[in-house]
């Protein structure tokens, strides 16, 4: 059977599951469990790769992942490598432990966060371990409660965004769409979703296909994922000069647009465009998700951020 088309790029989400192969258990204990937290950890030292939200089943995982390096083959072959030499040797065993690679579907976050929390977080309600999400211990759904400290590799922002204005109001909010979903029995939301392997809109798949011919045609791909062509590489320098150009050098636009632009376009890592701008992999990563958000709104901001691409890299 031929490959779904994975599709990479700089900020993309994803629903990631991966499965013990032939069924069996991919957790034993809790320090198990404890393990493959830690290896989340790891990736988002390595990668900056933030987890949205996260659910361990008995022979399985839920992963709602965002990639500030498009590079989602890369972590995931980093978790999944790392956690099975570790069950391998811990239970003396030998041969894969998951199921294949795993599976993974790209989310047009910001319009599905309604959804796609709240389906993960039920899972072990589903499975009859619980009665209500929060009495599950390995899931992240008591940080969007605020009832346990969130890690330094998870956010629950993005979502809770989508609940309400302050965090109280969207945590509650959050609750009670959970259980609200429980009791409505409502379907799996990625169903829809698997044979192009994109849950989002028609707008949203419409400009994946004008970057990614394959996603538009429904191609399947067995070989590598396909990635966003980096164009030529300018000196972040000159990136910044071009943005005070267009927008001023005190406007509050400038440098998150310079930020933005350089990320988007261009091979620089997280690191070092960190170093450059002066903040941290978490402060590049913020600013980006907010810039993309704000593009989305504000028309004559994206005019003038494409305006800036097209002057320092050509397209």
């Amino acid at each position: 059977m031929a490959r779904q088309l994975r599709i990479e790029y700089p900020g993309a989400f994803y629903h990631v599951t991966s499965r013990g192969n032939q069924k069996q258990p991919t957790f034993l204990s809790d320090e198990d469990r404890h393990y493959f937290l830690k290896c989340l950890g790891d990736a988002y030292d390595k990668f900056a790769s933030f987890i949205h939200v996260y659910c361990l089943m008995e022979n399985h995982y839920h992963l709602l992942i965002e990639t500030p390096g498009g590079d989602l083959s890369k972590v995931m072959h980093s978790i999944n490598t790392t956690y099975s030499l570790y069950f391998n040797k811990k239970h003396d065993r030998s041969g894969h432990l998951f199921q294949g690679r795993f599976k993974a579907i790209l989310i047009q976050a910001e319009e599905y966060a309604r959804e796609v929390g709240p389906y993960v977080h039920l899972n072990p309600v589903i499975a009859g371990l619980v009665d209500s999400p929060e009495k599950y211990a390995w899931s992240n759904f008591r940080e969007y409660l605020g009832t346990m400290a969130p890690r330094p590799w998870t956010s629950t922002s993005l979502i809770l965004s989508a609940f309400g204005a302050t965090p109280s109001k969207a945590r509650l909010a959050y609750f009670e769409h959970t259980i609200w979903r429980l009791k409505q029995k409502l379907p799996d939301p990625f169903k829809a979703a698997e044979p192009l392997g994109v849950l989002g809109t028609p707008e949203f798949v419409e400009r994946l296909g004008k970057s990614f011919p394959a996603a538009r045609s429904g191609t399947n791909m067995r070989d590598l994922p396909q990635l966003r062509k980096i164009k030529p590489r300018p000196k972040m320098a000159d990136v910044m000069a071009t943005a005070e150009i267009y927008f001023g050098p005190k406007n509050k636009n400038t440098r998150k647009a310079a930020i933005f632009i350089t990320h988007k376009n261009t091979d620089y890592s997280l690191r070092e465009i960190g170093q450059f701008f002066g903040i941290g992999i978490s402060g590049i990563t913020d600013v980006c998700r907010r810039t993309r958000r704000e593009l989305l709104s504000n028309e004559m901001l994206a005019r003038t951020v494409q305006d800036i691409e097209m002057r320092c890299f050509g397209s």
